[in-house]
């Protein structure tokens, strides 16, 4: 399995999934890590409008479409950042992967928190925007 991971630094998760730099993703066989590696975020809509020149990202922004950031993760049975917009995680869980909002704030200790069995959701975190 592939669990996608939303991350500027490849240490630290990102707090707002949409606006991540990219995803440290993680292959997961026999519930051992077999490789990693960093993907760029160049299809998330709230990443590509960030880059613009004066765009003043606003939350009520409801019609914009998540197809390109779920097409981009589809190799990815999970997804786990520290926060997403409820439309988002709908979204995951509809294309059939597991959206995870977590309080960790390490890549590596959200891979081992996985593993372990330990890794907690709290979808009731999400932006309600």
């Amino acid at each position: 399995m592939k669990i996608g991971i939303a991350s500027d630094n490849q240490k630290q998760i990102a707090a707002h999934f949409g606006r991540t730099h990219g995803f440290m993703v993680y292959e997961v066989i026999e519930g051992r890590v077999e490789s990693s590696t960093y993907r760029e975020n160049t299809f998330s809509a709230h990443r590509m409008r960030l880059e613009q020149p004066g765009h003043d990202h606003q939350h009520g922004e409801h019609n914009h479409s998540h197809s390109a950031i779920v097409a981009g993760l589809s190799d990815c049975q999970m997804i786990i950042s520290r926060g997403m917009g409820r439309r988002l995680y709908d979204d995951f869980q509809t294309a059939g992967i597991k959206p995870v909002i977590t309080d960790v704030e390490d890549v590596n200790e959200a891979v081992m928190a996985y593993l372990s069995d330990k890794l907690v959701d709290h979808p009731e975190k999400g932006c309600q925007h």
